[in-house]
């Protein structure tokens, strides 16, 4: 990869974004060595470190990340021009990158994304799943999608589910063996499929609610996991109960291999949004995505509303 400061600035940006220069030089098709020495030649270039490295991370240095935000709009920005310079009238172009959490990808990314690449094929997608809070202008992202509790107050929201709760279920198996709990205090004698943030590694507490009253219930179990295919899986053996956002285990409710316990004290929630910063130009790319993604997510939402929920 030759060296010109556009290249190289362009070279820093996608190691920026993806903190790995294995994905970067992915995304850029050139090979890790190159990108790499582009990268050197651009801290030469400008006298300081951008990024500190280690043999297991890349992370940036306050020169890197103040280069990484006041350079990497204007770059993305050009970037799109060019495509759409070769794009025909009617054509969107340029790019969209989301963060989204492990609960929103079968409510939001699965029944949107077929449809939004259909029609705008000239449309690149990014989407990263994890369940960590993001600065998504900081990280380079266009938008995310969050519980609405999650989101920061100077963000634009759109909603993209009915008002939904955080529920309490078990195995009838294991309800016939243990029986219900009738208040949230009783979960402290059951067994209790737990979560452990990948973050933080802190167990996560059960949170219920009734009326003006919560609870934080610190929940423990022989079976501790960060994924949520896991919980379910043991649940339905029969391990324990688990605390889950409902519209997720809707199918195992339905078949009955799990019923829900503690509806009383249920903590209700407004639902997933999507949302992205109010001061940024949203881009023709992203705003044809709020699109599709309020079409599609609004024809669901009239569905589940004709069909109803099982209690």
């Amino acid at each position: 990869m030759s060296f010109t400061p556009l290249n190289a600035l362009n070279a820093f940006l996608a190691v920026a974004r993806h903190k790995s220069f294995a994905a970067a030089a992915k995304e850029l098709t050139i090979s890790p060595s190159a990108l790499s020495q582009s990268v050197r030649q651009l801290e030469e270039r400008l006298g300081v470190a951008l990024l500190s490295r280690t043999t297991r991370s890349v992370a940036l240095t306050e020169a890197g990340r103040r280069l990484f935000e006041q350079a990497g709009p204007g770059v993305e920005q050009a970037l799109e021009a060019l495509k759409s310079a070769s794009a025909q009238a009617d054509e969107v172009t340029g790019r969209v990158r989301l963060t989204v959490p492990a609960i929103a990808v079968p409510f939001v990314i699965t029944p949107v994304l077929p449809r939004f690449v259909a029609s705008h094929p000239k449309v690149e997608v990014e989407v990263q799943v994890e369940n960590l809070r993001r600065d998504i202008v900081a990280e380079g992202f266009d938008a995310g999608v969050r519980l609405e509790e999650f989101i920061e107050r100077d963000m634009v929201q759109v909603r993209l589910t009915q008002p939904s709760r955080f529920v309490v279920a078990g195995a009838p198996a294991y309800l016939k063996r243990r029986g219900a709990p009738e208040s949230p205090k009783d979960l402290l004698a059951h067994e209790c499929i737990t979560y452990r943030s990948s973050t933080t590694r802190a167990l996560y507490a059960w949170e219920l609610e009734r009326g003006k009253k919560s609870w934080r219930i610190p929940v423990q179990g022989c079976v501790t996991t960060n994924d949520e295919r896991v919980m379910f899986a043991m649940a339905e053996a029969g391990l324990g109960l688990i605390y889950a956002f409902e519209p997720t285990i809707l199918p195992q409710l339905r078949r009955g291999s799990l019923r829900l316990v503690l509806e009383p004290f249920a903590a209700a929630v407004p639902g997933l949004f999507l949302y992205f910063p109010s001061r940024a130009q949203v881009s023709p790319a992203l705003r044809a995505f709020i699109d599709t993604a309020r079409e599609v997510t609004a024809a669901l939402r009239a569905r589940e509303g004709e069909g109803g929920a099982p209690r």
